[in-house]
């Protein structure tokens, strides 16, 4: 079991990552992950990012934005905001966008409120097909309480993971997992999602718990990349340092995951979580045996100036020979210098 003290600790994190670490400051009266009087926390992804290349000529066989942390919230109608930022520009966009993937932390608390408000939401455009994967917070309704109120001397508040996993499923039609795969124009998606959280497994705390099936799963829908078919990977959290299993705000299972993908050549893994802008940091690890993106967050990206929103997102194309990966900002509909690779195939 997780002892007060680290619960206290892991608690801090989220928190920060819920609102920039004001609202844990107020509530424990000290600094927190993400709060100005705290330095701030940087992911592993020391590896410089390649000069960016031309785009391919020709059509690509697949085009999609992927939309990650959208933090939907019920208290903060500014965050709904930034999502019809982003799809404004989606809807009306100058390239072909064939689906979207949205990865991870749909809402802030996982309450129907906020699934209510992210249906009315995307109810508004006219969206290709679109996916999605869970991450921690889409597991937070345990949090609080039949009122609104946030409790963790009361947690779960009567509620269960199992509950926060059936909306989730009820919500994007998956029948049995929250996890799935599509082909799209002839190109494999595979969506991962932490499959349980402190209600049922108090030790994850912010980590991203895959059980054995969904690791078998995963293992099995890779074989049919044997032929170097590049194949895109969704996960929600970051994954720890090579060599090592994470814990809370990681990938858990890191070792597995990573030694399942190991025997393939074309392997794109592309995470959340983070929250970090494009702007002058690197979103590329080089580190692994596959290509590695970390996005940025619809509804909280870190960064920006004072006063002005910040909503950034992924935009892949997959070519017969390359896949191309840019930073957007949503605001102004631009891409965001530094923010793009192009990443050949291999052979």
């Amino acid at each position: 079991m997780m002892s007060r003290r680290l619960f206290v600790k892991q608690l801090l994190g989220l928190l920060a990552l819920m609102t920039g670490g004001a609202a844990a400051t107020r509530l424990f009266g000290k600094a927190a992950p993400g709060d100005p009087a705290a330095p701030p926390v940087q992911p592993e992804l020391p590896v410089p990012a390649p000069a960016s290349q031309p785009a391919a000529s020709g059509a690509p066989l697949l085009s999609f934005f992927l939309l990650s942390d959208l933090h939907i919230s019920a208290a903060d109608s500014s965050i709904g905001d930034k999502l019809h930022l982003a799809l404004k520009d989606v809807s009306n966009f100058e390239s072909s966008v064939d689906t979207i993937v949205f990865g991870g932390d749909l809402t802030d608390f996982a309450r129907d409120i906020e699934y209510n408000q992210l249906k009315k939401i995307l109810g508004a455009y006219k969206l290709p097909p679109y996916y999605a994967n869970m991450g921690n917070h889409d597991y937070y309704d345990i949090w609080l309480t039949d009122r609104g109120a946030f409790s963790t001397e009361t947690m779960p508040n009567g509620k269960t993971d199992a509950m926060a996993r059936e909306r989730f499923m009820r919500f994007f039609g998956y029948k049995d997992k929250p996890y799935t795969d599509v082909w799209v124009n002839g190109v494999h998606l595979i969506l991962l999602s932490q499959e349980a959280y402190v209600q049922e497994k108090p030790d994850v705390g912010e980590g991203a718990w895959y059980s054995d099936e969904q690791l078998a799963w995963l293992e099995d829908k890779m074989k049919a990349h044997a032929d170097g078919k590049p194949a895109l990977v969704f996960i929600h959290q970051p994954l720890p340092a090579p060599g090592t299993d994470g814990g809370t705000h990681r990938l858990i299972r890191a070792k597995r995951f990573r030694a399942i993908l190991e025997p393939y050549r074309n392997v794109f893994v592309f995470s959340g979580h983070s929250h970090r802008t494009f702007v002058n940091e690197n979103h590329y690890n080089q580190e692994n045996t596959f290509h590695w993106f970390n996005n940025a967050s619809v509804g909280k990206t870190r960064g920006g100036t004072s006063g002005t929103p910040t909503v950034q997102g992924m935009y892949v194309q997959v070519y017969p020979h390359q896949v191309v990966v840019k930073g957007r900002e949503f605001t102004d509909r631009s891409w965001i210098p530094g923010a793009e690779w192009t990443v050949p195939l291999r052979v």
